[in-house]
């Protein structure tokens, strides 16, 4: 199995259960997230509660709750929506933080590269969520949702050059 981590937390934001499209000349991988429902099992053991002096429900308070499989597997953190101004502000320290991290050769393509993707998610901005890895780290990568064309599952998108490929 493979996991992507966030080469500036170290958080692990995705792994190969997810399959990703690369878009933006590979600046950007678009990932489908679902709504699945956690908790709650209904476990049928073939016993009947009301024959054997029991209530149907005995006191137990299953909760089910519904969430979005990558947001919860990875553990990511919803942050508060950026307006163009806090995105800008966000790329710009993202980029002086990333670049000096990448191979030499990644890092003339990503300058090259970047101003696309940025403009891609500019383009949307208005409809995008902002998550962050388990540790919460402001600094690291950002990964964006939002719903493609009234979905009712969220695509995820990654910063590609941001993440780091670990065998487990």
């Amino acid at each position: 199995m493979l996991v992507y981590q966030d080469l500036l937390s170290g958080d692990e934001l995705l792994s190969d259960s997810f399959p990703y499209n690369e878009i933006e000349n590979g600046m950007l991988w678009e990932v489908e997230g679902k709504w699945v429902v956690q908790g709650a099992v209904n476990v049928d053991i073939g016993a009947n509660p009301s024959a054997e002096g029991g209530e149907e429900d005995e006191g137990v308070d299953d909760q089910s709750v519904k969430v979005v499989d990558i947001v919860d597997t990875f553990r990511l953190q919803e942050q508060p929506a950026f307006d163009k101004k806090q995105f800008d502000a966000y790329i710009k320290k993202y980029i002086k933080n990333l670049v000096p991290k990448l191979e030499s050769e990644k890092q003339d393509l990503f300058k090259k590269r970047i101003e696309g993707a940025t403009k891609y998610l500019l383009s949307k901005i208005k409809d995008l969520q902002f998550f962050v890895g388990e540790s919460m780290d402001d600094e690291g990568t950002v990964v964006f949702a939002y719903y493609k064309d009234s979905a009712t599952d969220p695509t995820f998108l990654y910063l590609a050059y941001g993440l780091k490929e670990v065998k487990c």
